[in-house]
């Protein structure tokens, strides 16, 4: 599915399918960490069992108002024990899809807000497609 905004002041997903999403127009087929303060980095998992409380320390350590998981093709919670760095910071967690997660990602970083998602892209769906 393609996403059109309005206008892109800050790094947008410009785009999303089954196994991977477009940043800026770039198409990235692996777990990424995407932020509207030109954040990005790769998220070392594969699939939700590879994720720990490490890859949600690394975006604790963005200290972002918010955090979006995008947790792939359906929703699966991550843990309490692994956001609870980001709850003692007081950053906002909200968990969805990876679809859903783009387009809220592109919402409040288009609004001038600190947004970081990171993006759980699973190759076996990829493979599917």
């Amino acid at each position: 599915m393609k996403l059109q905004p309005d206008k892109a002041d800050v790094q947008i997903l410009t785009a999303h399918g089954p196994g991977w999403v477009a940043v800026n127009g770039e198409r990235v087929a692996h777990s990424v960490v995407v932020g509207s303060r030109d954040e990005r980095q790769a998220w070392e998992c594969e699939s939700f069992e590879d994720l720990d409380a490490r890859h949600f320390d690394v975006l604790a350590g963005m200290r972002p108002e918010v955090v979006i998981f995008g947790s792939g093709s359906r929703i699966r919670f991550p843990r309490p024990a692994w956001i609870a760095p980001l709850v003692k910071q007081g950053v906002g967690v909200e968990t969805m899809d990876t679809a859903a997660a783009c387009r809220t990602y592109n919402i409040l970083a288009g609004e001038g807000r600190h947004v970081v998602v990171a993006l759980l892209i699973e190759p076996e769906a990829a493979e599917k497609a």
